[in-house]
């Protein structure tokens, strides 16, 4: 069996989201790099996460997930097998109170502006994170003293072969850029978060602060993947690179952003290859100057 043939296969199990083949991954990364996908799959609703899940084990088909795409990197080759993307395609956000239930692919942009609306406080710092709910919590995301940590309290996950689990906020293991769903590699379907009452305007005020500082310090008119590296413990990759004088540095059309040095930017025409090289360049020059291995916060993955 082929692997496009899971498309006959899916429709004729009543699944409802769409199927596409041979397509670009570029199309689906904030990076704008990537080939092609043998078959990618935008599931409608959770139902649809675990059907695709059962068939790909039943066929023996690969298969991979992504969100947004914010802090990924596809490979020039592409990826091989089912990419199951959970984006806007599964986003459904509910406010009950002080609670909040969100769908795996919902913005994390789009869940603060909806607890700004309702005058609710508490997820602020995550305003002008870029990605998805789903994969916020599964790598704690956080910024300016803000983590997801802090406000889910229970999580609807599915593992690989398609067994639900829920799990409360203790039970998650939440560490610096990780968490239980990371580590067990499960599949985040849903999040309920807990905030509190707030004033609007004081919330408002708050969050047009952390956007100013955002828009005027990060490179957010070109492509790229977010931060690049992990914080070091005790100091900031970004800090490190400038230090080794790397701003501004180029490998072809990829570059060390003269903006931010966290931050590898696409200047147009950059491959994944070219990234992953000036990622090595950084990676060997920080370590030889100051003993320190930079590890990568963008996720690779693809056909090498």
């Amino acid at each position: 069996m082929k692997v496009s043939d899971i498309k006959e296969v899916l429709l004729n199990r009543d699944f409802c989201g769409e199927v596409l083949l041979d397509e670009p991954m570029k199309k689906h990364t904030y990076f704008r790099i990537g080939g092609n996908a043998d078959v990618l799959v935008l599931p409608k609703k959770i139902e649809d996460v675990i059907l695709v899940l059962k068939v790909c084990n039943e066929l023996g088909i690969e298969f991979c997930i992504v969100g947004n795409g914010t802090n990924l990197l596809v490979t020039d080759k592409g990826i091989r097998g089912v990419v199951i993307k959970l984006a806007e395609n599964i986003s459904d956000i509910k406010v009950n109170g002080n609670n909040i239930k969100v769908q795996c692919g919902a913005l994390l942009s789009t869940v603060a502006k909806i607890a700004l609306k309702s005058s609710l406080t508490g997820m602020e710092g995550g305003s002008g994170i870029p990605g998805s709910i789903g994969g916020a919590v599964a790598m704690n995301a956080g910024a300016y003293g803000f983590e997801m940590s802090q406000i889910v309290t229970k999580v609807k996950c599915v593992d690989n072969k398609g067994n639900l689990y829920i799990y409360n906020n203790d039970e998650l293991n939440f560490g610096y850029r990780n968490s239980k769903a990371q580590d067990d590699n499960l599949i985040v379907l849903e999040v309920e978060l807990e905030l509190e009452k707030g004033n609007y305007e004081e919330i408002k005020v708050y969050m047009d602060e952390l956007t100013v500082k955002r828009t005027t310090k990060q490179p957010l008119h070109l492509p790229s993947a977010g931060s690049t590296f992990k914080r070091p413990e005790g100091d900031y990759a970004s800090r490190l690179i400038q230090e080794a004088g790397l701003k501004g540095m180029r490998f072809k059309d990829a570059q060390v952003s003269d903006k931010h040095c966290g931050f590898i930017v696409n200047l147009g025409n950059a491959t994944a290859e070219d990234v992953m090289n000036l990622i090595k360049i950084v990676q060997k020059t920080v370590n030889d100057k100051f003993g320190v291995m930079l590890e990568t916060e963008v996720k690779i993955i693809g056909e090498l």
